[in-house]
């Protein structure tokens, strides 16, 4: 069955038909991080959010250029115009060069990336790599008259831009309301109006990321990187443009401004953003000072941590929500989604253990037969992951139906129902077990032998023989075999 796809357009505020310029190929410029410190819970949220629309849109058969960029220059402190740039003020702390500051906060973000079992993209571009293409773009743009120089720089004029076109159009907002609630900053004498930002900017004589130009010996500004990167890899139109919610201004309205004054029109088609972790209601960030590294979540050592969480609890914890939703952290959803991704894990463990009858009770083989197209149709439905996860819970409640005898299902149901769970689980959702492979071989070798325990055990319980069903449950305690009677029927797991 053909596969439609909507997703949330942020451009025009309503959920849309996926439909890419020049299928089967799709282009996605998704934006990435800023290498100048560890990665935390918020990085990890726009990585997964893309990675699971990265591996959908594969499955759905369509051949995805994924571009996720690197920003190592021309990110100033408070995305603003002036001040330090956030690599080269890390660098001088840190007593470094540039250079050795992207490249090992570049490194960290992989490392957390792969163990989070984040797809790389296709191109992984860095800023400093295309300063020729950023130098062009703000020379189209001074071409068709929306920027000035000023003292060596370069900077956007919105009004002008305004006139001719809507500044705003993204992030719904007017012309005087950006002017009103715009701060004042140093260097704003270079500026016609406030609000302009720079293209270019002169660098000061103590600055060391520089560039020649035909303004100034300098630096491209932060906006300009997104959209001279994703127009080289992608071309003047392409299909998706994501990044979280907190870029959509002024950096994804900016984007859109410097590519409809550099090419008469806009490039992105569908402008995606997941939206924030929060502690406490605030948005985490390095800005705020209120993060959590994903390397302290992984060895639980920050003194808002409980304990330490797996790299794919982190991952299950974000995908219990829709990506356009807000998730608050807290070490309680931490714990439950723990728990939730074992009992997940277990589940599909457990389909292992199922002997195949020859034939399927009703309710099993009604929940086989739609288990599919109900996980297809929430992700269809704009990334629904959570709804993806509820489905699989019910699949794994029917997994315990079939282990405590209370079911039965056939060698064809039984072989569909892996298929679901493998490609929803593993494939899309990407989880992963995090248990070694020796102790998921002796598990498995186990797991007949425990199951016939188990057996005997039923028996017992159902002759009302209390004191051997105890006695076998205490005799598999000793030997680190937790055994559970839940409503859903006997589980059991082997310790570590």
């Amino acid at each position: 069955m053909e596969q439609k796809l909507f997703v949330y357009n942020t451009l025009t505020r309503k959920k849309e038909l996926f439909k890419p310029l020049h299928a089967p190929n799709v282009g996605m410029y998704v934006c990435g991080p800023t290498v100048y410190g560890d990665p935390h819970l918020g990085h990890a949220r726009p990585a997964i959010t893309f990675d699971i629309l990265f591996r959908y849109l594969k499955h759905l058969g369509y051949k995805v250029r994924y571009v996720r960029n690197i920003t190592d220059v021309g990110h100033l402190e408070h995305d603003a115009d002036e001040g330090d740039d956030k690599i080269e003020k890390k660098a001088r702390l840190e007593q470094l060069e540039p250079m050795e500051i992207a490249q090992l906060y570049t490194n960290r973000y992989h490392a957390a990336m792969d163990a989070l079992n984040v797809l790389r993209p296709s191109i992984e571009p860095h800023a400093t790599g295309h300063i020729i293409e950023q130098e062009e773009l703000v020379k189209q743009i001074l071409a068709n008259g929306y920027a000035y120089e000023s003292n060596g720089s370069v900077y956007f004029d919105i009004e002008k831009y305004n006139k001719d076109h809507h500044y705003g159009i993204l992030s719904g907002r007017n012309l005087d309301d950006v002017i009103n609630n715009s701060r004042e900053l140093d260097g704003v004498d270079e500026k016609r109006n406030q609000v302009d930002f720079a293209l270019w900017k002169r660098a000061m004589p103590e600055h060391i990321m520089r560039w020649p130009s035909p303004w100034s010996d300098g630096f491209p500004g932060w906006h300009c990187e997104c959209t001279a990167m994703g127009r080289k890899y992608l071309g003047n139109h392409f299909d998706i443009h994501g990044g979280g919610m907190d870029l959509v201004f002024p950096h994804h309205e900016c984007e859109i401004a410097q590519a409809v004054a550099s090419q008469g029109d806009q490039m992105v088609r569908y402008w995606m953003h997941n939206n924030m972790i929060t502690i406490n209601g605030k948005k985490m960030g390095k800005s705020l000072g209120n993060f959590i590294t994903l390397e302290q979540f992984f060895h639980g050592t920050h003194d808002r941590l409980t304990q330490a969480y797996s790299p794919m609890t982190i991952r299950f914890f974000i995908l219990s929500a829709h990506y356009r939703s807000t998730v608050d952290f807290s070490n309680k959803a931490l714990q439950a989604s723990e728990k939730g991704l074992e009992r997940l894990m277990n589940g599909i463990n457990d389909l292992e253990r199922i002997q195949a009858a020859s034939t399927s009770d009703e309710a099993t083989h009604q929940l086989v037969v739609t288990l599919r197209q109900k996980c297809h149709e929430a992700m269809n439905d704009d990334l629904q992951t959570p709804t993806v996860i509820s489905n699989l819970f019910e699949a794994c409640h029917a997994i315990n139906s079939l282990l405590d005898h209370k079911g039965s299902i056939n060698a064809e149901d039984l072989t569909e129902l892996k298929a679901v769970m493998q490609l929803f689980a593993f494939d899309l959702l990407g989880l992963k077990s995090e248990k070694g492979s020796n102790n998921d071989a002796r598990e498995a070798a186990y797991g007949k032998v425990v199951d016939m325990v188990l057996s005997l055990r039923a028996k017992a319980k159902a002759e009302k023989d209390w004191a051997t069903s105890d006695q076998i449950r205490d005799a598999l305690a000793e030997n680190g075999f937790e055994v559970k009677d839940t409503k859903d029927g006997v589980t059991w797991k082997l310790n570590r």
